[in-house]
Protein backbone atom coordinates (compact mmCIF):
# COMPACT_ATOMS: atom_id res chain seq x y z
CA UNK A 1 0.00 0.00 0.00
CA UNK A 2 1.65 3.28 -1.04
CA UNK A 3 2.06 6.11 1.46
CA UNK A 4 -0.08 8.32 -0.80
CA UNK A 5 -3.19 6.65 0.64
CA UNK A 6 -5.15 9.21 2.71
CA UNK A 7 -4.99 8.62 6.47
CA UNK A 8 -2.38 5.86 6.01
CA UNK A 9 0.20 5.94 8.79
CA UNK A 10 3.48 4.05 8.74
CA UNK A 11 5.13 3.20 12.04
CA UNK A 12 8.85 3.11 12.82
CA UNK A 13 9.05 -0.35 11.25
CA UNK A 14 7.41 0.82 8.02
CA UNK A 15 4.18 -1.09 8.72
CA UNK A 16 0.88 0.69 8.02
CA UNK A 17 -1.94 1.19 10.49
CA UNK A 18 -4.25 -1.10 8.49
CA UNK A 19 -1.85 -4.02 8.90
CA UNK A 20 -1.41 -3.22 12.59
CA UNK A 21 -5.19 -3.17 13.05
CA UNK A 22 -5.45 -6.58 11.41
CA UNK A 23 -2.70 -7.96 13.67
CA UNK A 24 -4.72 -6.86 16.71
CA UNK A 25 -7.56 -9.16 15.65
CA UNK A 26 -5.60 -12.03 17.20
CA UNK A 27 -6.00 -10.38 20.58
CA UNK A 28 -9.77 -9.99 20.28
CA UNK A 29 -12.07 -12.30 22.24
CA UNK A 30 -14.54 -12.88 19.42
CA UNK A 31 -16.85 -14.98 21.58
CA UNK A 32 -17.18 -12.05 23.97
CA UNK A 33 -17.75 -9.70 21.05
CA UNK A 34 -20.51 -11.99 19.73
CA UNK A 35 -22.16 -12.03 23.16
CA UNK A 36 -21.94 -8.22 23.19
CA UNK A 37 -23.60 -8.11 19.77
CA UNK A 38 -26.49 -10.23 21.02
CA UNK A 39 -26.97 -7.87 23.96
CA UNK A 40 -27.04 -4.79 21.74
CA UNK A 41 -29.45 -6.39 19.26
CA UNK A 42 -31.76 -7.55 22.04
CA UNK A 43 -31.88 -4.00 23.38
CA UNK A 44 -33.29 -2.75 20.08
CA UNK A 45 -35.50 -5.71 19.13
CA UNK A 46 -39.16 -4.75 18.74
CA UNK A 47 -40.73 -6.12 21.95
CA UNK A 48 -44.09 -7.04 20.44
CA UNK A 49 -43.15 -7.51 16.77
CA UNK A 50 -45.14 -4.45 15.74
CA UNK A 51 -42.16 -2.83 14.03
CA UNK A 52 -38.91 -3.91 12.37
CA UNK A 53 -36.03 -4.72 14.68
CA UNK A 54 -33.40 -2.88 12.66
CA UNK A 55 -32.59 -1.34 9.30
CA UNK A 56 -29.89 -2.94 7.15
CA UNK A 57 -28.62 -0.64 4.39
CA UNK A 58 -28.12 -2.92 1.39
CA UNK A 59 -26.86 -2.76 -2.19
CA UNK A 60 -27.37 -6.43 -3.00
CA UNK A 61 -23.61 -6.97 -3.00
CA UNK A 62 -21.72 -9.72 -1.24
CA UNK A 63 -21.35 -7.85 2.06
CA UNK A 64 -24.91 -6.62 2.39
CA UNK A 65 -26.20 -10.08 1.43
CA UNK A 66 -23.99 -11.48 4.19
CA UNK A 67 -25.29 -8.88 6.67
CA UNK A 68 -28.90 -9.86 5.95
CA UNK A 69 -28.09 -13.57 6.28
CA UNK A 70 -26.50 -12.94 9.68
CA UNK A 71 -29.44 -10.85 10.94
CA UNK A 72 -31.90 -13.55 9.88
CA UNK A 73 -29.76 -16.22 11.56
CA UNK A 74 -29.93 -14.20 14.78
CA UNK A 75 -33.72 -14.09 14.57
CA UNK A 76 -34.12 -10.44 13.72
CA UNK A 77 -36.76 -8.98 11.44
CA UNK A 78 -34.82 -6.37 9.42
CA UNK A 79 -36.09 -3.72 7.05
CA UNK A 80 -33.62 -3.61 4.16
CA UNK A 81 -33.12 -0.17 2.63
CA UNK A 82 -31.39 0.51 -0.67
CA UNK A 83 -30.13 3.84 -1.88
CA UNK A 84 -29.93 2.94 -5.54
CA UNK A 85 -26.68 3.23 -7.43
CA UNK A 86 -26.15 5.81 -10.14
CA UNK A 87 -26.05 3.40 -13.11
CA UNK A 88 -27.47 0.07 -11.95
CA UNK A 89 -26.20 -2.99 -13.81
CA UNK A 90 -28.36 -5.97 -14.69
CA UNK A 91 -26.24 -8.09 -12.36
CA UNK A 92 -26.81 -5.57 -9.58
CA UNK A 93 -30.57 -5.81 -10.08
CA UNK A 94 -30.38 -9.60 -10.08
CA UNK A 95 -28.57 -9.60 -6.74
CA UNK A 96 -31.04 -7.13 -5.22
CA UNK A 97 -33.91 -9.42 -6.20
CA UNK A 98 -32.04 -12.37 -4.69
CA UNK A 99 -31.53 -10.49 -1.43
CA UNK A 100 -35.24 -9.67 -1.20
CA UNK A 101 -36.06 -13.35 -1.61
CA UNK A 102 -33.99 -14.26 1.43
CA UNK A 103 -37.21 -13.32 3.20
CA UNK A 104 -37.12 -9.65 4.18
CA UNK A 105 -39.15 -6.49 3.82
CA UNK A 106 -37.39 -4.13 1.46
CA UNK A 107 -37.54 -0.43 0.54
CA UNK A 108 -35.70 1.10 -2.40
CA UNK A 109 -35.16 4.84 -2.74
CA UNK A 110 -34.26 6.00 -6.24
CA UNK A 111 -33.38 9.71 -6.21
CA UNK A 112 -34.32 11.87 -9.19
CA UNK A 113 -32.07 10.57 -12.01
CA UNK A 114 -31.93 13.94 -13.78
CA UNK A 115 -30.66 15.64 -10.63
CA UNK A 116 -28.30 12.78 -9.89
CA UNK A 117 -26.73 13.04 -13.35
CA UNK A 118 -26.00 16.69 -12.54
CA UNK A 119 -24.48 15.66 -9.20
CA UNK A 120 -22.38 12.99 -10.93
CA UNK A 121 -21.10 15.62 -13.35
CA UNK A 122 -20.43 18.21 -10.62
CA UNK A 123 -18.73 15.62 -8.42
CA UNK A 124 -16.50 14.45 -11.27
CA UNK A 125 -15.53 17.95 -12.36
CA UNK A 126 -15.09 19.57 -8.94
CA UNK A 127 -13.70 16.86 -6.66
CA UNK A 128 -12.88 14.05 -9.09
CA UNK A 129 -15.54 11.68 -7.75
CA UNK A 130 -18.29 10.63 -10.15
CA UNK A 131 -19.89 8.63 -7.32
CA UNK A 132 -20.25 11.59 -4.93
CA UNK A 133 -24.09 11.41 -4.77
CA UNK A 134 -24.00 7.65 -4.20
CA UNK A 135 -21.44 7.95 -1.39
CA UNK A 136 -23.59 10.55 0.35
CA UNK A 137 -26.90 8.76 -0.27
CA UNK A 138 -25.81 5.46 1.26
CA UNK A 139 -25.51 7.29 4.58
CA UNK A 140 -28.42 9.73 4.36
CA UNK A 141 -31.21 7.59 2.86
CA UNK A 142 -31.09 4.69 5.37
CA UNK A 143 -30.97 7.23 8.22
CA UNK A 144 -33.95 9.10 6.79
CA UNK A 145 -35.73 5.73 6.61
CA UNK A 146 -34.89 5.08 10.26
CA UNK A 147 -36.57 8.36 11.19
CA UNK A 148 -39.54 7.87 8.88
CA UNK A 149 -40.27 4.30 9.99
CA UNK A 150 -39.27 4.86 13.63
CA UNK A 151 -36.64 2.11 13.63
CA UNK A 152 -33.72 3.22 15.83
CA UNK A 153 -31.00 0.69 14.96
CA UNK A 154 -29.02 0.63 11.71
CA UNK A 155 -26.70 -2.33 11.07
CA UNK A 156 -23.77 -1.50 8.81
CA UNK A 157 -21.08 -3.92 7.73
CA UNK A 158 -17.40 -3.16 7.98
CA UNK A 159 -16.08 -0.22 9.96
CA UNK A 160 -13.49 1.34 7.66
CA UNK A 161 -11.81 2.94 10.68
CA UNK A 162 -11.69 -0.46 12.41
CA UNK A 163 -11.62 1.10 15.84
CA UNK A 164 -15.00 0.77 17.49
CA UNK A 165 -18.39 -0.76 17.09
CA UNK A 166 -20.41 2.38 16.48
CA UNK A 167 -22.58 4.50 18.76
CA UNK A 168 -25.01 1.70 19.59
CA UNK A 169 -22.23 0.12 21.66
CA UNK A 170 -21.54 3.30 23.64
CA UNK A 171 -22.68 3.53 27.23
CA UNK A 172 -23.36 7.25 26.88
CA UNK A 173 -24.51 9.49 24.03
CA UNK A 174 -25.17 6.68 21.57
CA UNK A 175 -27.26 8.78 19.18
CA UNK A 176 -26.11 8.80 15.56
CA UNK A 177 -25.93 12.57 15.31
CA UNK A 178 -25.01 14.60 12.26
CA UNK A 179 -21.44 15.21 13.37
CA UNK A 180 -20.77 11.49 13.85
CA UNK A 181 -22.25 10.65 10.46
CA UNK A 182 -20.30 13.32 8.61
CA UNK A 183 -17.06 11.67 9.73
CA UNK A 184 -18.00 8.62 7.65
CA UNK A 185 -19.95 10.20 4.77
CA UNK A 186 -18.22 10.68 1.42
CA UNK A 187 -18.50 14.45 1.19
CA UNK A 188 -14.85 15.07 0.16
CA UNK A 189 -15.09 18.68 1.26
CA UNK A 190 -18.18 19.45 -0.83
CA UNK A 191 -21.22 20.04 1.35
CA UNK A 192 -24.71 19.28 0.13
CA UNK A 193 -25.72 22.92 0.64
CA UNK A 194 -22.87 23.99 -1.69
CA UNK A 195 -24.82 22.45 -4.57
CA UNK A 196 -27.81 24.78 -4.31
CA UNK A 197 -27.78 27.12 -7.29
CA UNK A 198 -25.49 24.97 -9.42
CA UNK A 199 -27.05 23.83 -12.73
CA UNK A 200 -30.51 24.84 -11.52
CA UNK A 201 -30.37 22.63 -8.41
CA UNK A 202 -32.69 23.71 -5.59
CA UNK A 203 -32.93 22.60 -1.97
CA UNK A 204 -36.00 20.52 -2.82
CA UNK A 205 -33.86 18.43 -5.20
CA UNK A 206 -31.46 17.46 -2.40
CA UNK A 207 -33.82 15.92 0.16
CA UNK A 208 -32.39 12.43 -0.44
CA UNK A 209 -28.86 13.69 0.25
CA UNK A 210 -29.70 15.67 3.38
CA UNK A 211 -29.32 14.25 6.90
CA UNK A 212 -32.32 14.41 9.19
CA UNK A 213 -32.05 17.07 11.88
CA UNK A 214 -30.44 16.19 15.18
CA UNK A 215 -33.86 16.74 16.77
CA UNK A 216 -35.40 14.05 14.53
CA UNK A 217 -32.52 11.66 15.24
CA UNK A 218 -32.88 12.21 18.96
CA UNK A 219 -36.66 11.74 18.87
CA UNK A 220 -36.31 8.28 17.32
CA UNK A 221 -33.04 7.47 19.06
CA UNK A 222 -31.35 6.62 15.76
CA UNK A 223 -28.11 4.77 16.34
CA UNK A 224 -25.92 2.29 14.50
CA UNK A 225 -23.41 -0.51 14.79
CA UNK A 226 -20.73 -2.00 12.59
CA UNK A 227 -21.14 -5.75 12.28
CA UNK A 228 -17.43 -6.08 11.51
CA UNK A 229 -16.63 -5.00 15.06
CA UNK A 230 -18.43 -8.04 16.45
CA UNK A 231 -17.78 -10.68 13.78
CA UNK A 232 -14.38 -11.16 12.03
CA UNK A 233 -14.83 -9.42 8.68
CA UNK A 234 -13.50 -11.01 5.51
CA UNK A 235 -14.74 -10.18 2.02
CA UNK A 236 -13.98 -13.60 0.57
CA UNK A 237 -15.69 -15.45 3.41
CA UNK A 238 -18.66 -13.09 3.06
CA UNK A 239 -18.75 -13.92 -0.65
CA UNK A 240 -18.86 -17.66 -0.06
CA UNK A 241 -21.75 -17.27 2.38
CA UNK A 242 -23.53 -14.88 0.00
CA UNK A 243 -23.06 -17.25 -2.94
CA UNK A 244 -24.47 -20.09 -0.86
CA UNK A 245 -27.53 -17.88 -0.49
CA UNK A 246 -28.00 -17.11 -4.17
CA UNK A 247 -25.59 -14.21 -4.78
CA UNK A 248 -24.21 -14.03 -8.34
CA UNK A 249 -20.66 -13.01 -9.31
CA UNK A 250 -19.40 -11.61 -12.62
CA UNK A 251 -18.30 -14.05 -15.33
CA UNK A 252 -14.70 -12.75 -15.28
CA UNK A 253 -12.40 -10.50 -13.24
CA UNK A 254 -14.04 -7.08 -12.91
CA UNK A 255 -12.23 -4.39 -14.88
CA UNK A 256 -9.66 -2.60 -12.70
CA UNK A 257 -9.99 -5.25 -10.00
CA UNK A 258 -8.54 -8.70 -9.35
CA UNK A 259 -11.71 -10.57 -8.35
CA UNK A 260 -15.12 -11.27 -9.86
CA UNK A 261 -17.31 -10.91 -6.78
CA UNK A 262 -17.50 -7.24 -5.80
CA UNK A 263 -18.51 -3.80 -7.12
CA UNK A 264 -21.02 -5.41 -9.47
CA UNK A 265 -23.96 -3.01 -9.25
CA UNK A 266 -22.80 0.31 -10.71
CA UNK A 267 -21.32 0.88 -14.17
CA UNK A 268 -19.71 4.10 -12.89
CA UNK A 269 -17.53 2.28 -10.36
CA UNK A 270 -14.70 1.81 -12.84
CA UNK A 271 -14.43 5.58 -13.25
CA UNK A 272 -14.48 6.11 -9.49
CA UNK A 273 -11.70 3.58 -8.94
CA UNK A 274 -9.65 4.98 -11.83
CA UNK A 275 -9.71 8.47 -10.33
CA UNK A 276 -8.44 7.04 -7.06
CA UNK A 277 -5.54 5.60 -9.04
CA UNK A 278 -4.88 8.96 -10.71
CA UNK A 279 -4.92 10.84 -7.39
CA UNK A 280 -3.09 8.38 -5.17
CA UNK A 281 -1.32 5.88 -7.43
CA UNK A 282 -3.30 2.79 -6.42
CA UNK A 283 -6.65 1.28 -7.31
CA UNK A 284 -8.96 -1.54 -6.33
CA UNK A 285 -6.52 -4.31 -7.22
CA UNK A 286 -4.07 -2.89 -4.66
CA UNK A 287 -6.78 -2.80 -1.97
CA UNK A 288 -7.68 -6.42 -2.63
CA UNK A 289 -4.08 -7.64 -2.87
CA UNK A 290 -3.33 -6.07 0.51
CA UNK A 291 -6.37 -7.68 2.12
CA UNK A 292 -5.37 -11.12 0.84
CA UNK A 293 -1.70 -10.67 1.74
CA UNK A 294 -2.65 -9.80 5.33
CA UNK A 295 -4.68 -13.00 5.52
CA UNK A 296 -1.86 -15.14 4.16
CA UNK A 297 -3.66 -16.07 0.94
CA UNK A 298 -1.22 -14.23 -1.30
CA UNK A 299 2.50 -13.53 -1.09
CA UNK A 300 3.62 -9.94 -1.35
CA UNK A 301 5.47 -10.70 -4.59
CA UNK A 302 2.38 -12.28 -6.17
CA UNK A 303 0.35 -9.29 -5.02
CA UNK A 304 2.78 -6.82 -6.60
CA UNK A 305 2.75 -8.71 -9.90
CA UNK A 306 -1.05 -8.81 -9.97
CA UNK A 307 -1.27 -5.11 -9.19
CA UNK A 308 1.16 -4.20 -11.98
CA UNK A 309 -1.03 -6.04 -14.50
CA UNK A 310 -4.48 -5.12 -13.27
CA UNK A 311 -4.40 -1.81 -11.39
CA UNK A 312 -5.12 1.53 -12.99
CA UNK A 313 -6.07 0.51 -16.52
CA UNK A 314 -7.99 3.18 -18.38
CA UNK A 315 -11.74 2.48 -17.89
CA UNK A 316 -12.81 1.97 -21.49
CA UNK A 317 -15.65 -0.21 -20.18
CA UNK A 318 -17.04 -1.53 -16.91
CA UNK A 319 -19.12 -4.66 -16.49
CA UNK A 320 -19.26 -4.77 -20.28
CA UNK A 321 -20.69 -1.27 -20.75
CA UNK A 322 -18.57 1.09 -22.92
CA UNK A 323 -17.23 4.30 -21.42
CA UNK A 324 -19.07 6.51 -23.91
CA UNK A 325 -22.42 5.00 -22.85
CA UNK A 326 -21.59 5.43 -19.16
CA UNK A 327 -20.76 9.11 -19.72
CA UNK A 328 -23.73 9.91 -21.98
CA UNK A 329 -26.27 10.69 -19.18
CA UNK A 330 -23.73 13.12 -17.74
CA UNK A 331 -23.39 14.91 -21.09
CA UNK A 332 -19.62 14.37 -21.04
CA UNK A 333 -17.69 13.13 -24.07
CA UNK A 334 -14.79 10.69 -23.88
CA UNK A 335 -12.38 13.45 -24.94
CA UNK A 336 -13.67 15.74 -22.19
CA UNK A 337 -13.37 12.86 -19.74
CA UNK A 338 -9.73 12.31 -20.70
CA UNK A 339 -9.02 16.00 -20.07
CA UNK A 340 -10.62 15.67 -16.63
CA UNK A 341 -8.45 12.62 -15.95
CA UNK A 342 -5.34 14.62 -16.80
CA UNK A 343 -6.50 17.48 -14.56
CA UNK A 344 -6.82 15.23 -11.50
CA UNK A 345 -3.72 13.13 -12.16
CA UNK A 346 -1.04 13.49 -9.48
CA UNK A 347 1.94 14.55 -11.60
CA UNK A 348 4.37 13.50 -8.85
CA UNK A 349 3.37 9.85 -9.25
CA UNK A 350 3.30 9.27 -13.02
CA UNK A 351 5.94 9.55 -15.74
CA UNK A 352 5.99 12.59 -18.02
CA UNK A 353 7.97 13.52 -21.10
CA UNK A 354 10.46 16.40 -21.40
CA UNK A 355 7.62 18.87 -22.04
CA UNK A 356 5.77 17.78 -18.90
CA UNK A 357 3.00 15.87 -20.69
CA UNK A 358 1.84 12.59 -19.18
CA UNK A 359 3.26 9.53 -20.95
CA UNK A 360 0.51 7.12 -22.04
CA UNK A 361 0.53 3.87 -23.98
CA UNK A 362 -1.75 3.26 -26.96
CA UNK A 363 -4.62 2.32 -24.63
CA UNK A 364 -4.29 5.52 -22.62
CA UNK A 365 -2.64 3.88 -19.62
CA UNK A 366 -0.15 5.76 -17.46
CA UNK A 367 3.11 4.47 -15.95
CA UNK A 368 4.01 5.10 -12.32
CA UNK A 369 7.45 6.52 -11.56
CA UNK A 370 7.84 3.99 -8.76
CA UNK A 371 5.96 0.84 -9.72
CA UNK A 372 6.79 -1.20 -6.64
CA UNK A 373 4.89 0.79 -3.99
CA UNK A 374 8.12 0.93 -2.02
Amino acid sequence: MPDTKPDLQLDEEGVCNACRSYEKRKEVDWEARHAELLQVLEKYRSPDGSNWDCIVPVSGGKDSTYQVVRMLQLGLNPLCVTSTTCDLSSLGRKNIENLKHLGVDYVEMSPNPLVRAKLNRIGLKQVGDISWPEHVGIFTIPVRAAVQFNVPLLVWGENSQNEYGGPAAAADNNILNRRWLEEFGGLLGMRVTDLIGLEGIEAKHLISYTYPSDEELLRVGVTGLFLGHYIPWDGLSNTLIAQANGFHSYDKVVEGSMVSYENLDNHQTGIHDYFKFLKFGFGRATDLACMHIRRGRLTRQDGLEAVKRLDGTFPWEYLGKPLAEILRPLDITVDEFIRLCDKFTNKKIFKRDSSGALIKDRDGNLTKINDDNL
